[in-house]
């Protein structure tokens, strides 16, 4: 276990981002996101979530796969470079790290997507405990510890001090290369902030939210419950949760006509969108209802079903606290609970 104070942190993020790229959540106008350090970046390690989850770094917005040209009668195609260079994505929360389990059962399994894949090899997440957790975050439920975040090196942040404990060799790797502004400690700080963020979170609304009912094997019972017609009438298909979310894999492919050739892209989308999948004969979710339940069965249902029980939700509270319509996966997990109980009595 290594510490080093607070205001030495400039002097951390200038060693890592001397020879690679560093990644942090940065407060451009009011709004904190993951962004590329500088010097002049104003870092945000107070605020607790960021307006998108840092997927981005692994699964960018948008980005190009290749670029047709043609010259007279001859066609070309230039696949776009793989990433080769080392990266380090600096506070990750609990939730977040196990975001990117939830897209390396997607894409790192067959076919595996080798732009992810060569991101995540040369990737390296430091994960920041959660210190205050919101009354909109229920990561419990999925099992993730927001005291003890599971990444290449985890760290915590008190008053005056971040504290540093490198889990992988990584970590290891990372650590060695900023030894220099690190001090040896021992972990009685860090033991006793892992004791009052447990603390929080077991007083928490939804830290015992109930996925009773939910999971492999509850297709049929969730697909055809009329709860979806009650529950979809609010939603404004505006797409808020789904591009907020951090496990949210849905993209697009597009081509962009560059002048002097032709751009193929991919960039995300979302299932909540009547043009999502959309194809010559139309599309096979043709209400919102349909779109609406689509994104909630995928969470609970499809995805447990065929990835060894793991839910696709961290519990991360992002479309609890986005959602102008204030629908999000606690309210339709809640209402399900509550129609089974009815059904009980």
């Amino acid at each position: 276990m290594y510490k080093i104070a607070k205001n030495e942190l400039p002097s951390l993020f200038r060693l890592i981002a001397d020879g690679q790229a560093l990644y942090l959540p940065v407060n451009v106008s009011g709004q904190v996101n993951f962004a590329a350090w500088d010097e002049e970046a104003e870092v945000d390690l107070d605020t607790l979530k960021t307006v998108k989850s840092p997927k981005d770094a692994f699964f960018p917005q948008s980005e190009t796969l290749y670029t047709c040209r043609r010259e007279e009668k001859k066609l070309s195609i230039e696949p776009e470079a793989l990433m080769e260079e080392s990266f380090t994505v600096f506070g990750m929360r609990a939730c977040d790290v196990k975001g990117l389990e939830v897209l390396d059962k997607v894409f790192l399994s067959d076919p595996v997507d080798t732009f992810y894949a060569a991101r995540r090899a040369h990737g390296t997440i430091v994960a920041l405990a959660c210190r205050e957790p919101e009354e909109s975050c229920f990561c419990k439920v999925f099992g993730i510890d927001a005291a003890e975040p599971a990444a290449d090196v985890a760290t915590w942040m008190t008053e005056d001090s971040l504290y540093w404990k490198p889990l992988t060799e990584k970590g290891e790797a990372l650590t060695k290369l900023v030894s220099s502004v690190l001090t040896e400690t021992d972990e009685k700080a860090v033991e006793e902030q892992k004791a009052a963020i447990r603390d929080i979170i077991e007083k928490l609304p939804y830290s015992h939210l109930s996925l009773e009912g939910w999971g492999a094997g509850t297709l049929s019972e969730k697909f055809d419950s009329p709860l979806w017609e009650k529950l979809y009438k609010p939603c404004l298909a505006c797409g808020t949760c789904t591009f907020s979310c951090p496990t949210c894999q849905c993209y697009d492919i597009k081509d962009y006509d560059t002048g002097k050739g032709v751009q193929r892209y991919r960039c995300w989308d979302s299932c909540m969108y009547s043009d999502f999948t959309l194809m010559a004969h139309g599309n096979n979710r043709t209400s919102q209802m349909q779109r609406f339940r689509q994104r909630f069965m995928h969470k609970l249902v499809y995805f447990p079903d065929n990835n060894d029980g793991m839910y696709s939700c961290v519990g991360c509270g992002r479309c609890v606290d986005k959602c102008p319509a204030s629908l999000n996966i606690v309210k339709v997990i809640k209402a399900f609970g509550e129609e089974e109980v009815k059904a009980n009595v």
